[in-house]
């Protein structure tokens, strides 16, 4: 049977459109060709496909037709950002970002050298990777606005896992080994995304499971603080519920009140500025520079009655200096080198989808473009040097980020500017950091992750979609009761069990006419649709692959039965036509091919037609090459639901 036997036409064919000449043509109706797509050869099709994938963005368009020399400028710009607005910088941007970078200074140090003590490291450690990654984030990254450093939820997983092997306290040296490495993992994990340009890997993450994943880390990492608020020196180092809640309970004992009042002083005061901050965001500042106030008095405070105030633990001596090489701590052998992958890559995929998500928010508030795979590779980079430098995981913060847009940055350059106030801490002010009490920590701690509660985004979720809803609470039950990794672990699980659950269980749905017109919609969202007699419409909603063919198979056979069902109990005329409308079936493999000769075959032997009705390009190649249309005679494949029931009707009208 030739092409043009039912109305299927090569698209290098002039013809468009084409006119039945027979009896069967409604007046006024056209029915149209099904037109192939244009002919390509296999090499043509990968090609097009691999940049599809890989490509979507097309990052190498502004380089055609451009001089060698301009190619060259282009392609700085590309790999360094920095060249691309660093020659339009002027005074006025200098001063805007001159007041940034000193307010998430102010924020920085204090959270730095707190989340250093939430991932079990040395508080040093945090100021040093407040001061390395943002300078190299400031060359290569795209984000005018990202403010970076060490962050809590990627602090509290590099604690939690690493502690679950290794003592911090018992063993700290290898602590910190193992931290330098899993960083340096995380960086190359990250930088390998965006140069291979996989970045839809992190997109496992949904967003319904990233809010129960830190609403369930922001409660843990909150009650572990309970440590430092209640003055509780024996601890338990589990980061589970039961357990940090009987540990609190245990140890009333060790309870101490003048660190409980200091604590819950500033914290009140803390989450004060915040509230504030919140309800008018013009007074940013005063949340932003709360943290450090409250390190300034509280260290006041224990210096003034050191004396009477022996029972509030302080940090400590905190060696001043910049940062010393930590390359030779690196790891690349021995037994717990799968710890420190695993650790990288798990905090490397959080740490990843928090810094572009916080980039992306504030580069829509400004409506300008966040290249994703480019902040990968900056992200990764810095990692990995800041591993080779005495720091660990860093990526772009949410409330430093916050504070910077609010502020007015304008540029990278306000993280350079809050690195110099931090190399100038590191160099002359870390003294003054000796007498700062640790419930203050504790106290900055919760009043940076009690904003990852997103109670309304949860209750949205539960309007909206209640499998997103399921993850969201699998992560959080996960998280508080078995653990961090574990709770994140289930959380992925249950987003991979939907979209394998929308894959192999697709949408199909029954169409009918809007009553005096050619359109066709679903009987059940439309009141004035009607079904059409002697026709069962089907939508079928998906691609059909080898992983839904069957399903599918059952579910139009269940339809067909049950619209004879239906058609018995009102007694209306024979079923005769089965139309399947295509038109959101983006692709087909050789499982769906099959599925649609047998079906073919099947309703045949019933006496049934089956009509496929628009088709897209890629699934009308495939049907055409396997030879699966030409079964289908003249009147098996139509452009629209209307012109197939158009042109049958009338056919049916002609027979005798």
């Amino acid at each position: 049977m030739g092409v043009n036997s039912n109305r299927v036409e090569d698209f290098s064919s002039q013809e468009t459109t084409l006119r039945i000449t027979t009896e069967s043509i409604v007046p006024g109706m056209e029915i149209h060709n099904v037109c192939l797509p244009p002919k390509k050869t296999t090499l043509q099709k990968l090609k097009q496909r691999l940049g599809e994938i890989f490509f979507p963005d097309d990052p190498l368009y502004r380089f055609k037709n451009q001089t060698w020399c301009k190619k060259l400028l282009l392609g700085l710009q590309f790999l360094f950002p920095i060249f691309q607005w660093g020659s339009e910088y002027s005074l006025r941007l200098l001063r805007s970002d001159i007041i940034s970078g000193l307010t998430i200074a102010s924020l920085a140090i204090p959270q730095g050298i707190s989340y250093a003590k939430l991932a079990n490291l040395p508080p040093i450690v945090g100021l040093y990777s407040s001061f390395v990654p943002p300078l190299i984030y400031s060359i290569l990254g795209s984000s005018r606005h990202l403010g970076v450093g060490p962050v809590s939820i990627a602090s509290l997983v590099m604690g939690s896992m690493l502690s679950e092997t290794v003592s911090p306290h018992d063993e700290p040296i290898l602590y910190l080994k193992l931290a330098f490495t899993a960083t340096f993992f995380a960086g190359l994990f990250q930088a390998s995304l965006g140069f291979l340009r996989l970045g839809f890997v992190i997109d496992f993450l949904s967003k319904a499971t990233l809010v129960g994943f830190m609403a369930g880390a922001a409660v843990i990492v909150s009650l572990q603080q309970l440590k430092g608020l209640l003055g509780i020196v024996h601890f338990t180092t589990k980061m589970q519920f039961i357990p940090v809640i009987s540990s609190v309970f245990n140890h009333r004992d060790e309870w101490s009140w003048q660190t409980i009042v200091v604590g819950v002083s500033f914290l009140v005061f803390l989450l004060t500025s915040r509230h504030i901050s919140m309800k008018r965001p013009k007074l940013f500042w005063v949340s932003a520079a709360a943290p450090l106030t409250s390190v300034i008095l509280s260290t006041i405070l224990v210096l003034c009655f050191k004396l009477k105030t022996h029972k509030i633990s302080v940090i400590g001596y905190l060696p001043k200096g910049l940062n010393p090489p930590s390359a030779n701590m690196l790891s690349f052998s021995g037994p717990d080198l799968a710890l420190a992958i695993k650790t990288g890559i798990v905090t490397g995929i959080l740490s990843l989808t928090e810094g572009i998500a916080v980039g992306r928010t504030f580069a829509a508030l400004k409506n300008y473009q966040v290249d994703g795979n480019k902040e990968m590779m900056a992200i990764g980079l810095m990692n990995m040097a800041g591993s080779c430098s005495s720091c660990y995981v860093t990526t772009g913060s949410f409330s430093r980020s916050a504070v910077n847009y609010n502020a007015g940055a304008q540029t990278a350059v306000s993280n350079i500017i809050m690195a110099t106030a931090v190399l100038v801490t590191l160099l002359f002010l870390m003294p003054l950091f000796y007498y700062t009490p640790n419930v203050i920590l504790g106290a900055i701690i919760i009043t940076a992750v009690i904003g990852l509660i997103d109670y309304q985004a949860a209750y949205r979720l539960w309007k909206v979609d209640k499998l997103d809803f399921l993850a969201c609470m699998c992560s959080f039950f996960g998280v508080l009761f078995i653990s961090v990794p574990s709770g994140l672990g289930i959380a992925v699980g249950v987003s991979v069990f939907k979209i394998l659950l929308h894959v192999t269980r697709p949408n199909t749905l029954i169409m009918g006419n809007i009553r005096g017109t050619n359109v066709y919609q679903c009987l059940g969202r439309y009141k004035e649709t009607s079904r059409v007699p002697s026709f069962l419409i089907l939508a079928i909603e998906s691609p059909i692959y080898f992983a839904n063919s069957t399903y599918l198979q059952e579910r139009i056979l269940r339809w067909i039965r049950e619209e004879e069902d239906w058609i018995k109990a009102n007694n209306e005329g024979t079923l005769k036509c089965v139309i399947l409308d295509m038109t959101a079936v983006t692709a087909i493999d050789t499982s769906g091919i099959d599925l649609v000769c047998e079906l073919r075959k099947m309703l045949e032997k019933r006496s049934f037609q089956l009509v496929l009705a628009n088709p897209v390009g890629s699934v009308m190649e495939k049907l055409h090459q396997s030879k699966a249309l030409d079964s289908f005679g003249l009147n098996g494949i139509y452009l629209t639901v209307g012109e197939a029931v158009a042109d049958i009707s009338v056919l049916w009208k002609s027979q005798p």
